[in-house]
This record gives C-alpha cells, structure tokens and sequence, in this order.
C-alpha cells in the first residue's frame, strides 16, 4: 500500500547532518505543528532541497511516512520573506530555540505559527525588538496552557493597576511584599493582557516575568541564544 503523502506550510527551526548526504530537519508546521523529516540527499551540491531548506523563510513541504522522523519528499521556496539582519537575526534564532524547546512534536498550534510568521516580519522591518520579543514569548506562553491568568489574582480577586504583585508557579499572582524585588506592578500586568506595553517599566517588568515562567517551564535549562545576547552586551530578552 502507498504511503500517504502529507502537504504543509512549514518553516525549517533547525537542521543536522544525517549520514553524508542528509539532513534531520524540525519543521514548524501550520497544521501539523513541529514535525521532524529527513531530507535525503539534501547535502548534495545539486539537491533541490539545499536551496530552499534555509532558516526564517516560508516554504510549502511535502512528507511521507511515519514515526518519529517522516521522509520528506519536496520543499518548494514560498518567497515574500527578507531574512532578519544583526540583533535581529539573534532574536529570531531565540525564537526558534523556544520552539523546540517548548513544543513537543506534532502538536498543532496554527495561531502560533501565525505569529511566529508575523514577528520574523516585524524584526526583518525594524521593528523594537524588546516589545516583538514580548510578544512572541506571551503568544507561545498561551498556546502551550504555561500563561498565568493576567487580569486576575490567585484569589480570583480583579488585579489592581496600582498594586505590585509576585507570581508563584501554579497558583498565579498574590500582592507582594512591600519592597519585594520580584513582583510587578498591577499595571504591567494589564497592559501584558491587552497586548500592549506602555513604558519602558512595563517593558522591564513583562521582561523579567516572561524570562521568570520561561526559565520555571525549561527547568532552569540555559538557552543558548540568549547568553550570545547577553555577552554581547546588545539585548538581554
């Protein structure tokens, strides 16, 4: 019986040498979500494959197969896309390190790629990076059910904008302690659910909590793209 063949938009997350002439490829997919295929013979100097398997471009791909690791039988270049240049290109291999750092294989997050599409474009155009990073780490923080409630407290209590509030694992936000470090403010909190960031304080704040749930999520595991960041002294996301 023939194997059924599988048609999707995708973009590469990552790629490694398999055998001498091959490729394992993460695919973040629209519909199928993060897939890993094979792309045989796509080291070859004249493989059709090597041109268009490229980082941060939008690409149609066929598959086969089952398994962990499908056989991927074409890839066609989509076009439209420019690739995102210095602390840019940075942000957007700190993307992708998430994306396979957070999401397990074939779990479908079409809203996801949807962003994760959006914001390659907002950093190809100069877009700020702080507020497109923001953005992007709050989208993935929801599709993946690891997002705390932001308008109200753990008490089921509305948060109060003028109040500062810590976030514990599991349970969400209680007030802080008077001069506690790690809290934000009320403020922050509701711009965070309306999709904006107003100041430069509720950009540092959505900051420290993204990289506070995110560092809880990953099991303090280090990402290596954001330690470039930070040495270089640039961008700290």
């Amino acid at each position: 019986m023939a194997t059924s063949k599988v048609r999707d938009t995708a973009f590469v997350l990552h790629s490694t040498p398999y055998s001498e002439t091959s490729l394992i490829v993460d695919l973040l997919t629209r519909e199928h979500g993060r897939v890993g295929v094979v792309a045989k013979g796509a080291k070859r100097a004249g493989s059709a494959l090597r041109a268009v398997l490229l980082q941060f471009q939008l690409i149609s791909v066929v598959w086969s197969g089952h398994g962990e690791l499908r056989t991927l039988n074409s890839a066609e270049w989509l076009g439209g896309m420019q690739p995102p240049h210095g602390d840019a290109l940075l942000c957007a291999f700190y993307t992708n390190e998430l994306l396979l750092r957070m999401l397990p294989r074939e779990d479908a997050h079409p809203a996801l790629f949807d962003t994760y599409s959006a914001t390659l474009t907002a950093l190809s155009e100069g877009a700020p990076l702080e507020e497109t990073l923001r953005g992007f780490e709050w989208q993935l923080l929801r599709e993946t059910g690891h997002a705390p409630e932001l308008e109200t407290d753990a008490a089921g209590e509305p948060i109060h904008p003028n109040l500062r509030y810590a976030w514990q694992p599991g349970s969400g936000f209680i007030a802080a302690e008077p001069g506690s470090e790690a809290a934000v403010g009320g403020k922050t909190l509701l711009d965070l659910a309306a999709g904006r960031l107003t100041s430069s304080d509720s950009r540092s704040e959505a900051k420290y909590l993204a990289r506070a749930i995110l560092s809880h999520q990953l099991e303090g595991y280090p990402l290596r793209t954001r330690q470039v960041l930070i040495d270089l002294h640039k961008l700290s996301p």
